[in-house]
Order: structure tokens, then sequence, then C-alpha cells
């Protein structure tokens, strides 16, 4: 890195249920996928438990053998259903700004396909520096190392474990499946109701931070 680079303020978000709430858009796109092959799909489940990668979330409803046809094929008509009825979550966007406030930089690491998670982000007018798309959990942590983020917030467990394989101080927010005890039992550094208590634990932390 060297020079000032190192110690500019980088902070990675989650997409699905940490800046954007995809549940009406992920269940639309579900509801058609289940026209289109004759397969119930229970879409309350679906949206119950997002975060890991689409194709296990297919595997409960689709034969092994059809899991990867079948994922691609929700990927292409994803953007007609899904990109309109989500919507950013609380404090989503003023936290964003509220790292821009500071000279800090912004990214979205997800396990989300990643022109559909640009589409999200492109309607929703929030703008991260760098997004990053399909990669879960520890996966996750390329991208924070790749960019130098030393804060990763996200609503699930996996992103707990993506921040610590990055060594990046884990902040979770309980706005998606996983509670404050399942967090703070993955190593979550602090858990936050929502983004809208984000900015103001920044200012302490980056305060605290020298």
């Amino acid at each position: 890195m060297g020079g000032m680079a190192s110690h500019a303020l980088t902070v990675g978000f989650d997409l699905d249920m940490t800046l954007i709430d995809s549940r009406p858009g992920i269940a639309a796109a579900f509801v058609a996928l289940s026209a289109e092959t004759g397969v119930a799909i229970e879409t309350d489940l679906v949206v119950s438990r997002l975060g890991p990668p689409l194709e296990q979330e297919i595997a409960h409803w689709f034969p092994a053998a059809e899991v990867a046809a079948v994922a691609d094929r929700y990927r292409e008509i994803y953007p007609a259903y899904a990109i309109g009825p989500s919507l950013a979550m609380p404090g989503a966007r003023e936290s964003v700004e509220a790292i821009r406030a500071l000279g800090g930089r912004t990214m979205v690491v997800t396990a989300k396909y990643e022109p559909n998670a640009k589409l999200h982000l492109a309607h929703l007018g929030i703008q991260p520096d760098v997004i990053v798309g399909g990669l879960w959990a520890e996966a996750k942590a390329e991208a924070l190392r790749e960019h130098g983020a030393s804060v990763y917030v996200g609503d699930h467990t996996g992103d707990v474990r993506g921040a610590q394989a990055a060594d990046a101080f884990s902040v979770g927010v309980t706005t998606g499946p996983c509670d404050a005890a399942e967090l703070r039992a993955a190593g979550a550094d602090v858990v936050l109701t929502s983004l809208t208590e984000f900015p103001a634990w920044l200012a302490a932390y980056t305060t605290s931070q020298g």
C-alpha cells in the first residue's frame, strides 16, 4: 500500500439485508421462477434466510443436476422482477455519506451476482467506490484485503467470518436472519440494531482510532 492510502478509512458493506431490503424483489423473482419451471417454491422461507450463495437456496427446491442452470436463469430474470420492489435499508444512505464525510471510501462485498448488485445500488442511488460480487463468508476477505478495508458491516454470521478472515473490525447489524446473540457468538466486534446507529458509532470509532 504505502503512503497515505493505508491510513484512509475504507469500510465494506454486505448488500442483502444490510444496505438493501431485497426481500420483496427476491420473492418476486422466485415467484416468476416457480411459474416458469412449475416447481413450487415457498418464497417466505427463501427470504427468511438470505445471505448464502444463490445455489444453496436453489438446491432446496431443485434436483442437484439442475441447480446450475436454474441459478443462471434466475440471475437472467432477476433484473426484471427484483430491482424495482427492493428498498434501501434505514440508515444505508446516511452511513455511506458519513464515511465519505470523513474522507473515507466505501465498498460493497456480496455473494450476489455482481451485475445485479450494481443494478440494485444504481436504482437506489447508493454509490460505493467499489462493488464486488460472488463472494461469500471467508472468501469476502479477498476483496476486503485487496481494497484495504478496516471495517466490514454485515447482517449474517458469514459476514462476521469474512471480516475476521480479513482482520477487519466486524460490525454486525440485526436487520437480517441472524440475531445479536448469533452475531456476537460468531465474533462480531460490535452489534447494531440497524444502520441508523452506524454514523454515530463511526464517529466514536474513528475518534478512538486517533
